[in-house]
């Protein structure tokens, strides 16, 4: 105990007078010597408590110089390491990048009481746990969550990335970077699609070009082809959770179901009914195949479809079944054209009048994609 006490008084009273580059150079020599040399107990205990004493030095060179040391050691002192993970950030960069010591806990907590550049190395570390990464999503800004997605270590949870589009969505950077992304949430994709329609009415040039109530119409229209589109990509399983969310954003209108409908995304079309039902899947799948007219259109009633809207709904219904058992193929240009021919007499106004228009759009730009398609062909 003696010995101990010896050698840290004597190493205080040369750090009282030592020159900076002097206390860097032990400082880095001292963090060396405790990590590589063979030292006795007391020897240890000594070295660790003049390098604790070090952390209180006046100059960041003395502290980046045991940082340099000691910071990517399994066997660095913890407190130390603690210590200079919280210290300015070039001193804190050694730690919070390298350390092995810096838990899960202890890396969430930094991310919640640290600043930005604190977060920005935590975001850059080799390995970047799902809880570590939650924690950046949730309080992180632009700059340090672009460091994230563009960390190839970095495992994110479908949640996380969801609360990434939520936050920092308009930022076109981030957005890229998470369209990129094949385990991206269909419902945070759908979240993206909606940034990118913002945008755009958000433009004065469109706005004076166009008129801001048409370019309302024009982006809602191309945000739902594109949430149809996404609907009918994404697994089994993501159907529900994109249900859920479309319908508390407001988004399962009698518009968007008959696009999806007329489209063959049946399985999402289902996924919306069940949602909107409560009924069970099988029965709904079994009504929707091979239900009659009355049991399907019960079921669209109960789902909250007007019974006006609800009798187009049970012929596109029928004319889908048709379609997909003839022509798999092309089923969208099928079904709304004969929809459109089924109810082309018909006195239509209100809701109904809107919702075959609709038909009628998607019949046209199918018609238009046929003739690109047939162009293409015939010049090959």
């Amino acid at each position: 105990m003696l010995g101990r006490r010896v050698i840290v008084e004597a190493f205080l009273r040369w750090i009282e007078t030592a020159k900076t580059g002097d206390r860097a150079r032990a400082a880095n020599a001292l963090g060396r010597a405790y990590l590589q040399s063979e030292m006795s107990a007391d020897e240890r205990a000594a070295a660790e408590m003049a390098m604790t004493f070090l952390l209180d030095d006046p100059s960041p060179r003395v502290r980046l110089a045991l940082a340099e040391a000691i910071a990517w050691s399994p066997d660095a002192p913890r407190n130390l390491i603690l210590s200079l993970a919280e210290d300015q950030p070039e001193v804190a960069c050694h730690a919070v990048t390298c350390s092995p010591l810096l838990s899960d806990a202890d890396l969430v907590d930094l991310a919640a009481r640290g600043n930005g550049a604190t977060r920005m190395l935590i975001a850059a570390r080799a390995h970047v746990t799902r809880p570590v990464s939650a924690a950046l999503a949730e309080v992180g800004d632009e700059e340090e969550l672009l460091c994230l997605l563009e960390n190839d270590g970095a495992v994110i949870s479908g949640l996380s990335l969801k609360r990434i589009a939520e936050r920092l969505g308009d930022c076109c950077d981030i957005r890229n970077l998470l369209l990129d992304r094949s385990d991206l949430p269909a419902d945070a994709r759908q979240l993206l699609t909606q940034h990118v329609s913002n945008a755009l009415i958000g433009l004065p040039l469109a706005q004076a070009a166009i008129g801001l109530q048409r370019l309302q119409r024009i982006s809602r229209e191309a945000t739902e082809a594109a949430i149809v589109s996404i609907a009918g990509d994404i697994a089994p399983r993501e159907i529900p959770d994109l249900v859920q969310h479309l319908r508390l954003n407001g988004r399962l209108t009698p518009s968007f179901l008959m696009h999806a409908l007329c489209a063959g995304k049946v399985d999402f079309f289902a996924g919306a009914i069940v949602d909107l039902t409560g009924c069970g899947e099988r029965r709904v799948r079994s009504i929707l195949a091979t239900g009659r007219m009355h049991a399907v259109r019960a079921l669209y009633e109960s789902a909250g479809l007007p019974r006006d809207i609800s009798v187009i709904f049970v012929e596109a219904t029928m004319l889908w079944r048709d379609a997909a058992r003839k022509a798999p193929g092309s089923v969208l240009g099928n079904v709304c054209g004969r929809l459109l021919e089924k109810f082309r007499h018909h006195d239509v106004h209100g809701a109904i009048g809107e919702l075959l228009d609709m038909v009628e759009k998607l019949h046209v730009n199918e018609q238009r994609q046929s003739a690109r398609v047939y162009a293409a062909l015939a010049a090959a």
